[in-house]
């Protein structure tokens, strides 16, 4: 429907429909987040001006991106609800390419080892990762695990 980056959102969806079996969920939530890292860094090999130094950058810079999809980027969707609306909802692929700069900045800040450099890497970055995310979701069923 929209595109999106991945986000923290289904690992706190596997977390809240948890049936008590707390192995499961665990299992659920690091596969979620290795899914995520891996994306990641499949989306730094195709996209130029994106890069990640490591596996563990790669795993931080997942935490930060779900972060900021979930505190930061609901924010800014609001903000830019009417252009998003007047757009049809193509102005979210920018709204996707500022979460993940804001997640690049916030990585650089901390020297985690993910760096985007400037706009058009972000868009195209962040269009790449959801693709990819989702495909490697397709694989790895989490709820296979529950």
């Amino acid at each position: 429907m929209y595109p999106e980056l991945w986000s923290i959102d289904q690992t706190v969806t596997i977390l809240i429909n948890s049936d008590g079996d707390e192995k499961s969920d665990m299992l659920s939530f690091f596969l979620t987040w290795i899914v995520a890292a891996v994306s990641l860094i499949i989306t730094a090999n195709i996209v130029p001006g994106i890069a990640v130094v490591s596996f563990p950058a790669a795993m931080v810079a997942a935490v930060v991106i779900g972060l900021v999809n979930a505190v930061v980027r609901p924010i800014i969707t609001l903000l830019t609800l009417p252009l998003t609306v007047i757009t049809l909802g193509l102005f979210l692929f920018v709204v996707n390419a500022i979460s993940l700069s804001l997640a690049s900045w916030l990585a650089g800040a901390f020297s985690i080892g993910f760096a985007v450099n400037g706009f058009w890497p972000a868009l195209f970055g962040s269009i790449v990762l959801s693709f990819v995310s989702g495909l490697i979701g397709r694989f790895v069923n989490t709820s296979t695990f529950e």
